[in-house]
């Protein structure tokens, strides 16, 4: 794993890499940190960060934002996979972005009725079923409680 990182430190200059506990693109400082499991898809979670750096990704406006952006930070993985001739699972990739997407299906439940709200662009969420607006923590790692705000 050193060596990959010291081979993709070289030819993205611009991304610092920096031993964590974890993997993430830290948009602030232009920094990819990355962890070492000893397991294949270190290399792909790394790829994937870089191609947060390369892409440019901040911050992110709405659930489906961040959605966006997590596909195009793989699509980019693998083009990159491509180049340096390292084969990323498919299968790896969607239990990712499954992940994302189950976060954003939790986050989006009414906690009164249970179905399906949408977010509004304040990032509260409006169950057309039964009218209840709640909140949410912004926090992507965390569990998504949701706050009723008021009821319509």
């Amino acid at each position: 794993m050193e060596k990959f990182v010291r081979k993709l430190q070289k030819a993205y200059p611009d991304i610092t890499f920096e031993l964590s506990d974890n993997f993430c693109w830290h948009s602030s400082s232009k920094v990819v940190t990355y962890y070492i499991t000893g397991k294949e898809s270190d290399i792909w979670s790394t790829l994937h960060e870089v191609g947060h750096g390369l892409l440019g990704h901040t911050d992110y406006e709405s659930d489906t934002d961040l959605i966006q952006k997590e596909l195009a930070a793989w699509d980019k993985a693998l083009q990159l996979a491509k180049l340096l001739k390292v084969a990323i699972d498919q299968d790896h990739v969607e239990d990712c972005l499954d992940s994302y997407r189950d976060w954003a299906h939790r986050r989006s439940s009414c906690p009164v009725c249970s179905l399906q709200g949408i977010q509004k662009p304040s990032g509260s969420y409006y169950c057309l079923n039964c009218a209840h607006v709640w909140v949410v923590s912004q926090e992507r790692l965390c569990r998504p409680y949701r706050r009723l705000v008021a009821n319509k």
